[in-house]
């Protein structure tokens, strides 16, 4: 774990805000219609305006500022030439670099009017995000942000995605330790203050099994139904938790 200061907590912060802000901005350019190409470079340009870098672009040759995942993508889909149709479920997830501090976010958007289940998953998904947030405690444990995931969703019958969980932030787009939304055998280290954390549940309508598909990027889910992934950057405080990514009026 990297532990950080509250000089460098503040830092990371600003990172968050800026992100927070283009996922307040980006909303407006998302609909049917939208190019996801296009979207990407209208990210691009939006964090290079603002004198940061995508923290993606380049991390493990990734080739995108956004990760774009639509319906049955769960993580990690490249950005490419295809419009968003009716009833699309649009993940999107981004991380900025600003002046050598991480930041990391994602949300999933309906697109047009979706359907009554796409709706219940989406707010589910969101829930559980809350429920793993609200169990961040100082010198808590790490598998209470799992149970408090994987009791919202699991009543409801949806696959939690277990070979890809939430994870350290904030020096790196990937920093120890890792937060799965499942509870799994393993260490249970506590959590110290200023310590940084990306959660984020990966949930599908059906089964939890995913593939990789041949670009080495795209997470889809097996059986080709829909999937839902929100993300917050946090902090763990003297106090409890400070969600970073959480855009200040």
């Amino acid at each position: 774990m990297r532990i950080k200061t509250k000089d460098q907590l503040l830092r990371i912060h600003e990172s968050c805000q800026l992100l927070a802000r283009m996922f307040h901005d980006i909303e407006s350019q998302i609909g049917e219609g939208t190019n996801l190409l296009e979207l990407d470079r209208w990210a691009q340009d939006y964090i290079l305006r603002h004198r940061a870098k995508p923290a993606f672009k380049g991390y493990r040759n990734y080739p995108a500022t956004l990760c774009t995942s639509v319906n049955h993508e769960v993580i990690h889909g490249i950005p490419r030439p295809r419009k968003l149709k009716n009833g699309d479920l649009l993940s999107v997830d981004c991380g900025i670099n600003l002046n050598g501090y991480i930041s990391d976010m994602a949300k999933t958007f309906p697109i047009g009017e979706a359907s009554a289940e796409d709706q219940k998953l989406l707010q589910v998904t969101q829930e559980s995000l809350w429920a793993g947030i609200r169990a961040v405690k100082p010198q808590g444990r790490l598998k209470d942000i799992s149970i408090a995931i994987s009791k919202v969703i699991e009543p409801h019958g949806y696959g939690i995605v277990h070979e890809f969980c939430g994870h350290g932030v904030g020096f790196s787009v990937h920093e120890d330790p890792e937060v799965p939304n499942y509870v799994r055998v393993g260490p249970n280290p506590r959590l110290p203050p200023g310590l940084v954390i990306a959660i984020e549940p990966m949930v599908n309508l059906g089964t939890p099994e995913v593939n990789i598909l041949d670009d080495g990027w795209t997470v889809v889910t097996r059986d080709g139904k829909n999937s839902a992934h929100f993300e917050h950057t946090v902090a763990v405080t003297e106090e409890g938790y400070w969600v970073l990514t959480e855009l200040l009026a």
